[in-house]
């Protein structure tokens, strides 16, 4: 990898992706977005990426570069890709690797920056040895038309490490210090030696927030001040919790929680649900009115979600490993029917949520 100047790809220009690219591309780095929405792509060409966030420092304007996928091709005639970061939503994981693998350098290597777990998905592809992971924890960026994406949360700074970068292997590597040091200059970041417990944590956020939103139409301050949607998300951490440790992981800790008090509230103890329930109350006070996770996005722009990725995957593992995930399961359920548009996004859609001891 050239390690100095290298000659980056993102593939999937959408939220995260435009968002990563813009900064990366404001740093002065070789980087060509990759999308396949042709409006988005004329306006980056056209008038580049603008970003913006809940401070002056984030709202800004960068002269950017991007092609379709139809003209992915035209890479040949380029240096090769050292960096390829596949920012598509988990279902495009394998053909977004498909189409880029032919245009990595010797060293090149792929950089999953996604929801959900795709590193075994892209290691079929190109091999584990040209797979890193990235988790983007609490970033909430939307795209709110082409070339323009909003970030509804504060920046993590020292209080929220937001980007990790781990080996599967779990081996510091020159490849993920540098990824780090880059990634630092858009938000806090650090390497981690744990990246499949990192992403089991980031799976059980995910868990918890994406379909609530997507089967209420709540955005995530209304899912956390709802009494009823906030025991849900409660209950399906601690479900998700219990498969992570069941499988192995070795989880960190979940929106200022221990996995272990994430449990014990959706098992009904008292003081573990109160506190849990005053921290994301909290967490409102820190998000921007109105912002939603990325499924509720998906949800009001007709496209499809990740559900069967996140929440559906959780429920996938816990037969695995011999066990049930009844909230996660019956959520999958009503998210499809709104993403089918068998039925309307509302709170009519989660209230038979199985919560058992901690129903409101």
């Amino acid at each position: 990898m050239n390690l100095d100047n290298p000659k980056i790809a993102v593939v999937g220009a959408g939220a995260v992706g435009a968002y990563i690219g813009g900064y990366l591309s404001k740093a002065g780095h070789d980087v060509t977005l990759i999308d396949g929405w042709p409006a988005n792509v004329e306006a980056i060409n056209a008038n580049g990426l603008t970003l913006s966030g809940l401070t002056d420092p984030e709202c800004f304007n960068t002269p950017a570069k991007a092609l379709h996928i139809a003209e992915v091709q035209s890479l040949m005639r380029d240096r090769p890709i050292d960096i390829a970061i596949v920012s598509v939503k988990s279902y495009d994981t394998a053909w977004a690797t498909e189409m880029i693998k032919d245009y990595l350098a010797p060293t090149g290597f792929v950089l999953s920056l996604q929801n959900c777990i795709n590193e075994e998905t892209i290691a079929r592809v190109v091999g584990w040895g040209r797979v890193v992971g990235c988790i983007a924890a609490k970033i909430a960026v939307e795209m709110t038309g082409p070339a323009t994406v909003r970030r509804g949360v504060a920046l993590g700074g020292n209080k929220h490490t937001v980007f990790r970068v781990g080996e599967p292997h779990g081996r510091e590597t020159p490849r993920i210090q540098a990824l780090m040091e880059m990634l630092s200059r858009i938000d806090s970041a650090r390497t981690t030696t744990n990246l499949w417990g990192e992403r089991w944590s980031k799976l059980c956020a995910n868990a918890m927030g994406n379909g609530v939103s997507a089967s209420t139409g709540f955005s995530s301050n209304e899912v956390a001040r709802d009494p009823l949607t906030r025991r849900l998300q409660i209950k399906l951490a601690g479900e998700a919790i219990a498969v992570g440790q069941a499988l192995g992981y070795a989880l960190e800790e979940i929106n200022k929680h221990s996995s272990e008090e994430w449990i014990a509230a959706a098992n009904g103890d008292a003081k573990a649900l109160a506190a849990v329930e005053e921290s994301r109350l909290a967490s409102t006070k820190t998000t921007a009115e109105g912002s939603r996770p990325s499924m509720g996005q998906d949800i009001q722009k007709g496209r499809r979600t990740e559900i069967e990725q996140i929440n559906g995957f959780v429920v996938e593992k816990a037969k695995e490993v011999g066990l049930e995930a009844p909230a996660n399961a019956f959520l999958v359920e009503a998210v499809k029917q709104v993403e089918r548009g068998l039925a309307p996004a509302s709170l009519d859609r989660v209230r038979a949520a199985p919560l058992g001891a901690i129903a409101p």
